[in-house]
């Protein structure tokens, strides 16, 4: 954790805050003054609370693509509903006998409104800022989903490494943010019902509000301003350590080999990085991948539509480039693919080797994997997992993710899906059994690029095909096992991990 990513998701809350006010206010207003519209806008923002954050921001996404304005738009829409029923509710609250006064003053509607209710109705107001500024710290945490930044990514990551000292560090950041703006914004509240409210001269209160608008505005333009990445070859960082390490290999690569400069933007998920890539406005220039992902996942196909003799490999890359310009490097070696691990308990009790064995005993079993895995698009799946083996489990159960090793080492599952190369699978004390019918593809590791990209960095990096083409054939499925397991478990840095790497294959000098 560093003060930039502590600043970045205190920015994203502030910044989310300005909007849900400049909307909130006048939503309010509008419920107040015309009660029947009211109704009907205050409905809306209660339906939107009602929409779960990772749908939410990724609708907004679809429009406004990945990085903070989604997350700050997301976050904004969440705060509404404090502050907009709250105005509503103080305006309302208004006594009659001060609006009698107010009309019996010869003050027109709208002098009142502006002199009389909207001051009264302040402190309520506030209060609904509190709530939404609570909220919106700890609804934060989903940015990191859409490239957004904040602390999500530091959450992500120390759930997978079971690093609680990182997580109650990450918690206690956000319970000191929490505190320190409900802290202030109950002193403001205080200042506006109190006997006081008045006491600063109308000037400082002028030069004041001018300056906190000033800064408002500067802080929600330059989150919604896009980094400056021209010149620059530009990643996003992944949601797994295979990705995160590859990533940082071509950083130091590339910075090393080349004039170049890389930027390595928020992490994003596969699919998100791939929207990202392909199109005429692509937001980054490439991204590692596998060629069975890009098959089922990206182009929606199966190992049924690859034509016969040809390999999975060429299919996806001549398909890929004829639909999105996009086309896979070399592969770099690993075989990421699904595979089923079970428990140490398994082995010693029914020294399962294959998947075939667990046949007669699945009855006796319980299956885990990710959410994903039990949807019915594509072919790799629980479905038709089960049913090309012949399996029935006792049963079967979905977890998060992240989740998913912590809920296995619990012993929440005897039988779980994991990927080839990942680390936590030794930590897991997880056995690999052998695909023995060959119902998984093949997931061979390679980078995704542009197809134009290295026409577009000629003349800064002639060389930029070449250089990325080092890591071919040079990271082994046993290589990746190692470097996710000194990351994942051992918790040590990616970039440095990747560093040494490169060292010991002779791509980097010591």
């Amino acid at each position: 954790m560093s003060i930039a990513m502590i600043w970045d998701h205190l920015s994203l809350v502030l910044s989310a805050l300005i909007l849900a006010v400049a909307a909130g206010v006048p939503l309010g207003l509008l419920a107040y003054l015309f009660p029947k519209i009211g109704k009907i806008l205050l409905w809306v923002v209660d339906l939107i609370q009602t929409i779960p954050a990772l749908a939410l921001l990724g609708v907004i996404m679809v429009v406004t693509g990945p990085g903070s304005p989604t997350a700050m738009i997301g976050l904004a829409l969440y705060s509404l509903l404090p502050i907009a029923r709250n105005c509503a509710l103080g305006l309302s609250q208004v006594p009659g006998h001060l609006k009698e006064a107010a009309a019996g003053m010869g003050m027109s509607p709208a002098y009142r409104l502006f002199r009389v209710d909207i001051p009264l109705a302040a402190p309520m107001l506030v209060t609904g800022i509190r709530i939404a500024a609570v909220n919106a710290i700890g609804t934060a945490v989903f940015a990191s989903f859409v490239g957004g930044g904040g602390l999500g990514g530091l959450f992500y990551t120390a759930i997978r490494q079971r690093n609680m000292g990182q997580i109650l560090l990450g918690t206690l950041v956000l319970m000191l943010m929490a505190l320190a703006m409900d802290v202030g914004l109950g002193y403001v509240e205080r200042r506006m019902s109190g006997t006081h409210r008045n006491k600063l001269p109308l000037p400082v209160k002028a030069v004041g509000g001018g300056l906190l608008a000033l800064a408002s505005a500067v802080l929600v333009v330059s989150m919604l301003l896009p980094g400056r990445t021209e010149g620059r070859l530009t990643l996003y960082d992944g949601d797994y350590s295979e990705v995160k390490l590859m990533h940082a290999m071509v950083e130091l690569l590339v910075e090393d080999k080349t004039d170049l400069d890389v930027v390595i933007l928020d992490q994003m998920t596969q699919v998100n990085n791939h929207n990202e890539l392909k199109g005429s406005s692509p937001s980054c220039d490439l991204m590692f991948s596998y060629d069975g992902t890009v098959l089922t996942t990206f182009l929606g196909l199966d190992t049924g539509d690859i034509p016969e003799g040809e390999t999975l490999y060429d299919f996806v890359n001549e398909t890929v480039r004829e639909r999105e310009g996009l086309r896979l490097l070399g592969k770099v070696g690993l075989n990421n693919t699904y595979s089923i691990g079970v428990t140490r308990e398994v082995i010693d009790r029914y020294g399962a080797e294959k998947i075939s064995d667990l046949v007669p005993i699945a009855g006796e079993l319980d299956f885990g994997a990710e959410h994903e895995f039990y949807t019915e698009e594509g072919s790799m799946k629980y479905q038709p997992f089960v049913d090309f083996y012949g399996l029935s489990f006792q049963s079967a159960k979905p977890v998060d993710v992240v989740l998913k090793y912590n809920a296995v080492e619990g012993g929440a599952f005897d039988v779980m899906v994991v990927y080839a190369t990942d680390g936590l699978n030794k930590r897991a004390g997880l056995t690999i059994l052998e695909d023995d019918l060959g119902f998984f593809p093949e997931y061979y590791g390679a980078f995704l690029v542009r197809e134009d990209l290295f026409q577009d960095f000629y003349d800064a990096a002639p060389n930029l095909e070449q250089v990325l083409e080092l890591l071919t054939g040079q990271v082994s499925s046993e290589d990746m096992v190692e470097l996710t397991y000194a990351v994942d478990v051992d918790g040590r840095d990616v970039a440095q991990v990747a560093r040494e790497f490169l060292v010991s294959k002779g791509l980097l000098s010591a």
